[in-house]
């Protein structure tokens, strides 16, 4: 799973290239490059579990999101990484990364991916990255918000506690968390108030046949939808991240997006 950015990369009016990275932006690349090469794997969390997953689009009765793939109510089909940001070993708390990969979320084609972390529960930690022992103990958040309908909001999931031994966020123990059943987040948006909303609920069913070490190439930037998009908030540097694990781990260059 990859650090993320929000807008497209600076692009010469033209001919339509893009403009040379900022050397913070440059030094970044090269470091998540260097890292991703030494682990064979992607630079932050580089071991994880791919499930298969729905979505259900809810509606809450508090009115339209004015967001279109939020104003319809349905289920989608989903695919999930739960993965450890350090890859320390199991007995050590760790960041816990949730990232979701919604299909035609959009309508055909159009696909969106979340990318949150775990995080604290106040309105300041909410932003922060938050070691955990436990992957149900606490909240995910997307650390910096999102425009959704023009209104800048973080968004986090919640997941379900449905057992009560803990489970600790390594691949093995995910692996035997979801043979016992399904794992539920709740997810959510900011409010203009701070407090949070429900939009979705993500169930999370059954590992499929991926490496720990491999990954789908989740993008939040490229694989948003209309009116629910990043925020600009250190995109250079993020999609710098980005291009660096991809490139370290030799992955396909990014396409354009049609």
């Amino acid at each position: 799973m990859r650090v993320p950015d929000a807008s497209a990369d600076p692009v010469r009016a033209a001919g339509g290239q893009p403009s040379s990275p900022s050397r913070p932006a440059a030094l970044v690349e090269a470091g998540f490059r260097a890292l991703a090469r030494l682990r064979h794997a992607p630079a932050l969390h580089p071991q994880g579990l791919t499930c298969t997953g729905e979505l259900e689009v809810v509606e809450d009765g508090a009115g339209p999101w004015h967001v279109p793939w939020l104003d319809i109510p349905r289920r989608l089909t989903a695919t999930v990484r739960l993965s450890r940001a350090g890859g320390l070993p199991r007995r050590l708390p760790d960041g816990l990364g949730l990232a979701v990969r919604v299909t035609d979320a959009d309508g055909p084609d159009r696909t969106l991916d979340l990318l949150m972390t775990s995080s604290g529960r106040g309105r300041a930690g909410r932003h922060v990255p938050l070691p955990r022992a436990d992957a149900l103990r606490g909240p995910y958040s997307s650390l910096l918000p999102y425009r959704v309908a023009g209104r800048s909001r973080l968004l986090a999931a919640f997941p379900r506690r449905t057992r009560q031994a803990p489970v600790p966020g390594d691949p093995q123990s995910m692996a035997a968390a979801l043979a016992a059943g399904p794992l539920v987040y709740d997810l959510c948006a900011e409010t203009a108030d701070r407090s949070w909303r429900r939009f979705a609920v993500l169930t999370v069913r059954a590992v499929l046949p991926v490496g720990q070490e491999d990954t789908l190439d989740f993008d939040i930037y490229r694989n948003s939808v209309r009116a629910f998009a990043p925020g600009g908030a250190l995109a250079a540097t993020r999609r710098a991240a980005y291009r660096g694990s991809r490139s370290g781990r030799g992955a396909p260059r990014e396409a354009p997006r049609q």
